[in-house]
């Protein structure tokens, strides 16, 4: 499983509505696996489709923030462990931005 919230730490709060799509890297390129918005808490919970199993792989998070400095973050990692959820939150401010993975 792959989810993502979102934080303004500029603002304190959850950012909603921010567009998230989750991408998988497929030979020299990106194949879209899923797509969403931040909810009122900041959380996009459903990136993978209804039934999808976690493969392993290098996936991409892409966060469009229409930031003043940065219009849109874009976080690779890798899934080792097809099993393990994998939680990649971004701590969001107008200058900078920190990631992590959560629980």
């Amino acid at each position: 499983m792959i989810t993502t919230h979102v934080l303004d730490t500029a603002q304190g709060r959850p950012a909603a509505g921010v567009p998230v799509e989750l991408d998988i890297r497929d030979g020299a390129g990106w194949k879209r696996l899923g797509a969403g918005h931040t909810d009122p808490d900041g959380r996009v919970r459903t990136l993978l489709p209804a039934g999808a199993a976690l493969q392993l792989g290098t996936y991409r998070l892409r966060f469009e923030t229409r930031g003043p400095f940065f219009p849109e973050v874009s976080v690779i990692f890798e899934v080792r462990d097809a099993g393990a959820h994998y939680h990649v939150p971004l701590l969001l401010s107008p200058y900078g931005y920190s990631i992590y993975r959560g629980s």
